[in-house]
Formats: C-alpha cells, sequence, structure tokens
C-alpha cells in the first residue's frame, strides 16, 4: 500500500523570502570622536527582509571600529553570507531564525546579527499590525536621552553643552580618554560644567583609561567639586577590579558597557560588584542577545540604560521602542541622529528637547527609506 509523506512547510504568509543588504553612508556634521579613534561618516548597513505577503521590514546594521573593530565591509560580507541560511525560514519563530544566521556568520559581527534581527522584526510586526513598542510589551511609550560631547577641546566641549542646553536636553554625556589624558579631560570637563551646572553628566571612557588616569580624574572632579551622574566604562574591558575599586574610590555609580556583551557577562560584572548600572546596545550581538542581558541584569538588581553605535533614526528607533516596550530604564544615550547631516528615511521616534516618544508608531519601528 503506497503512502504520502507530508512535510511540514512554515506558513506562506511569514515565510521569509529574501533579505538583502546595501551601504549605508550618512556624513556627519562634525568627527564624532571616542577615546578609541573618531568617524567622519556612519558607514553602515541598510538591511531588508521580505515576507512572503510582501511586506518588508527594515534594519541597520552600524559598526564602529573604534568602539569594537568592526567595519562595514565586514557586516556587508557577513549579511549576504547569511541569506542562504534564512531565506525559506518562518519568520514567527524568529529566535530560531536569528540563531540561524548568527551560525552562519552574525555571531563574528554583532552589527550584522543586529541589523538583520532588525529588520526582520520589524517585517513581522508591519505584518502583524502592531508597533514594536508594543511587541517588546509595551510597558511605557516614553524615555529621556542624553546628548554626547565628543572628544576635542575645551572650548570645544563648552560649546557643545551649550549647544545641547538649548535644543532642552537636560543629560550630558561627556566622552573621555583621548589624546590630552586626564589633564585636558578634566579642563574639558570644567568648561562644561560652568557653562550647564545643573546637568547631570554621564561621563564615557569607552575602555580607554588607565587606573592611575582614572584616579587622577576623579580626584580632579572632586576638587573642583563635579558629581557624575555616572562613570561609564572609563577601564578596559576585563578590568573588572578596576571598575569596582573604581567606584569604592569616587562613590559614584559605574556603568559597564564594553565589559557587558553577554547575559554570562552580566551575571560576571555583578558577582564580581564591578558596576551598578549596564549599556545596553543592540548593536553589540543583536535583539536575541539584548533581551537576554535586561533579564541578567534584572535577575541582578543592575540598573539599565539603552546606547547605540553611531547610528541613523532607524536603528535609534528600535532601541527607542525596545527600551519603552520593556520599561525600567533609567538612562537612554539615542542621541546621534542628531550628529547626522541627512536624513535619508522617514518616520521615527518624536524628539522634544530631551523626550523620546513612540506613542505614534502602529506599525514596526515606523521607519522607511526615502
Amino acid at each position: 500500500m503506497g503512502f504520502v509523506l507530508l512535510v511540514a512547510m512554515p506558513p506562506v504568509l511569514l515565510r521569509l523570502e529574501t533579505l538583502s543588504a546595501t551601504p549605508l553612508d550618512i556624513a556627519l556634521h562634525a568627527p564624532f570622536g571616542i577615546s578609541g579613534g573618531a568617524q567622519d561618516v556612519a558607514r553602515n548597513v541598510l538591511v531588508a527582509v521580505t515576507l512572503a505577503d510582501g511586506t518588508v521590514g527594515y534594519g541597520e546594521a552600524a559598526p564602529l571600529p573604534a568602539y569594537n573593530g568592526e567595519t562595514q565591509a565586514q557586516a556587508q560580507s557577513v549579511l549576504v553570507a547569511g541569506k542562504a541560511a534564512v531565506e525559506g525560514q518562518d519568520g514567527r519563530d524568529w529566535r530560531a531564525v536569528a540563531a540561524r544566521f548568527r551560525a552562519a556568520g552574525g555571531g563574528a559581527c554583532g552589527s550584522a546579527q543586529a541589523g538583520f534581527e532588525l529588520a526582520l522584526l520589524d517585517a513581522l510586526a508591519r505584518s502583524e499590525g502592531r508597533s514594536l513598542t508594543a511587541f517588546f510589551g509595551g510597558a511605557e511609550t516614553e524615555l529621556e536621552t542624553d546628548m554626547t560631547v565628543t572628544t576635542g577641546t575645551a572650548a570645544e566641549a563648552a560649546d557643545a553643552a551649550r549647544d545641547i542646553r538649548r535644543r532642552g536636553i537636560r543629560l550630558i554625556k561627556v566622552k573621555v580618554g583621548g589624546k590630552g589624558g586626564p589633564a585636558l579631560d578634566l579642563a574639558r570637563l570644567s568648561a562644561i560644567h560652568e557653562v550647564a551646572p545643573a546637568s547631570p553628566l554621564i561621563i564615557d571612557g569607552n575602555a580607554g583609561l588607565s587606573r592611575a588616569d582614572a584616579s587622577e580624574l576623579v580626584r580632579g572632579l572632586k576638587a573642583r567639586g563635579i558629581v557624575p551622574a555616572v562613570l561609564e566604562q572609563w577601564l578596559a574591558k576585563d578590568d573588572l577590579a578596576g571598575m569596582r575599586a573604581l567606584g569604592g574610590e569616587s562613590g559614584w555609580p559605574v556603568a559597564a558597557d564594553e565589559a557587558a556583551c553577554t547575559a554570562e557577562d552580566v551575571r560576571k560584572i555583578a558577582r564580581e560588584q564591578a558596576a551598578q548600572i549596564v549599556n545596553i546596545k543592540l548593536m553589540k550581538a543583536g535583539v536575541a542577545e539584548a533581551l537576554d542581558l535586561v533579564a541578567a541584569a534584572r535577575e541582578c538588581g543592575l540598573g539599565l540604560m539603552i546606547g547605540g553605535n553611531v547610528e541613523s533614526i532607524l536603528a535609534m528607533t528600535v532601541s527607542a521602542c525596545f527600551a519603552c516596550g520593556l520599561g525600567g530604564f533609567k538612562y537612554a544615550d539615542l542621541d546621534t541622529p542628531l550628529f547626522l547631516a541627512t536624513n535619508p528615511f522617514n518616520g521615527g521616534y518624536a524628539l522634544d528637547g530631551g523626550r523620546i516618544s513612540v506613542a505614534h508608531i502602529t506599525a514596526g519601528h515606523g521607519v522607511v527609506p526615502l
């Protein structure tokens, strides 16, 4: 007697049909400098995922060589190589599809992994007619962002701080650890404090300070009566003992960024009492990993910050939806669209002073290319 072999097929409407990746180059008003170097153009990758029902979702890979060494060429190569692993898969099981992409090479380039997952989730949410904020839980619709003073001179820092305050933004992030050492950083921080004395300062070293330089900067800040809100990743990412000592020496909260890339990293940070806050960035390893980082941070009683690389309104809006949807993020650093000379997109978060709102977004992240 004959028989028919039945093979389970993914639902046609939510099957991932195509994945594409194209360079996305956006000039900046001025170079964006951190301790590891400066970037004058956001050399990112635009990712598009098309479902079988015709829905298109968009993502962005934003590598930042000065941050973790990833490049545009690497991100695009990984995205192109991952096509075969994910096309034809059931989009509803997005974590499984993301894992397939990671196994195909996304694990070697966090920004590429993020770009793919952003596009896939945008497509799914658009197809279902709900926002990414709702997808992530819908806890909140607003958060407050800082704006960054990048590396440079004391005069440039003062000018940047004045501009930030004129924009109505309260929180100021200051990049330190660049050329010039703690003496220049102290002069820059003093200049900022003079023109914006009421602004809480998040001082970000991007793992570029030595223990000696960190101690010198702490002593200088105390001598001038400057009390930062947060010291973000001043020391090397594997120097958890130094991070713990920095918190004890200064008495100020410490945030982990480069040191916190996986959920196990977060648990280790908590065990070592190295930081009180964790900076979650989708570009580190994608959305699935970021959700695991948030869960680990909450499990360990650590506070949450949402940040990013040099990203357009597209990726920054996804991060805003992520943080608002989950809720409970005390700090947000989603300002890089303000540094870009052009905006190649329509849609995205609404910004009023330092207040970001995603309440108006009804499907996906709401951003589409011009």
